[in-house]
């Protein structure tokens, strides 16, 4: 059992590092698995899945007003899915951002055998690792036919492949943001991601809609490396900051010593002078 583990793990590692370039070639089993990114492409909104009650709904009920966080796993994995839906679920709650107000999270199974009635057991479970409201009205667990899963995992860029000696799917390891709209704008790869990460990436994916001035401000001192799969620090811009800061700087004192100046000439022009008879 934990042999396996160990191995899809370190499968969901290679497929991660995969991303960059390729300095070892892929073991046989991750051949034809990808997590592709296809930013800026749109999600079909007109397919059905069903909920962990059993209601079928098109994924336009998610959407509209809000970033939606989207999860691809299976629920039967014994290994990296359930380590990124904990992983996902914790960061979430370390937000300021309330579920299902500020944003939705989709996680769906990409495994047609998988039912509501599992969804619902998964959502019990990672209940507990969320500690705030909104859990039950922001996080959906969701299933649906092979059709369904096979056009939304195309259009999202991700790619998997069942293994038939170990009876499991192979597959990436990430998550993704998308705008209200239904269009990609964010992936984050791996199983481990940060809170800062995730809430920037809404704050972008909402068009600043949501979020304080403070995010706003750290978006402008980081840019996202496509190749990482995370926000990096814009030298480039923080150094166009300081510059402006500095002539601001500058441009005051120069200001604060004229002004100074000027009242010291006006008070000696304006001083009695002695009389002389």
């Amino acid at each position: 059992m934990f042999s396996s583990c160990y191995r899809w793990v370190l499968v969901a590692c290679l497929l991660g590092a995969s991303l960059a370039p390729a300095q070892y070639p892929r073991p046989r089993i991750a051949n034809g698995v990808d997590l592709k990114q296809k930013l800026d492409s749109q999600i079909p909104l007109d397919l059905v899945f069903k909920d962990e009650t059993g209601a079928a709904k098109p994924l336009r009920a998610y959407f509209g007003d809000k970033p939606v966080l989207l999860s691809l796993v299976y629920f039967k994995c014994a290994s990296v899915c359930p380590m990124s839906m904990k992983e996902t679920t914790m960061a979430m709650s370390r937000l300021p951002m309330k579920p299902g107000t500020d944003y939705n999270v989709l996680i769906v199974s990409f495994d047609p055998a998988d039912t509501p009635a599992v969804a619902a057991e998964q959502k019990a479970l990672y209940a507990k690792e969320f500690h705030r409201a909104g859990y039950g009205d922001g996080f959906h667990f969701l299933t649906g036919t092979q059709d369904a899963i096979s056009k939304l995992t195309e259009a999202v860029g991700w790619k998997y492949v069942w293994d038939e000696k170990t009876k499991q799917f192979a597959h990436a390891a990430g998550i993704m943001v998308a705008t209200p709209e239904g269009r990609m704008s964010r992936y984050l790869y791996g199983v481990a991601y940060a809170s800062p990460d995730i809430r920037m990436a809404l704050v972008e994916a909402a068009n600043h809609k949501i979020g304080t001035a403070s995010d706003y401000i750290l978006l402008f001192c980081f840019h996202w490396d496509e190749s990482q799969g995370k926000y990096t620090l814009a030298i480039t811009n923080i150094m166009k900051l300081a510059a402006a800061l500095t002539v601001l700087i500058l441009g005051g004192t120069i200001f604060t010593f004229l002004r100074n100046e000027k009242k010291e000439q006006s008070a000696m022009n304006w001083k009695k002078v002695p009389h002389v008879g």
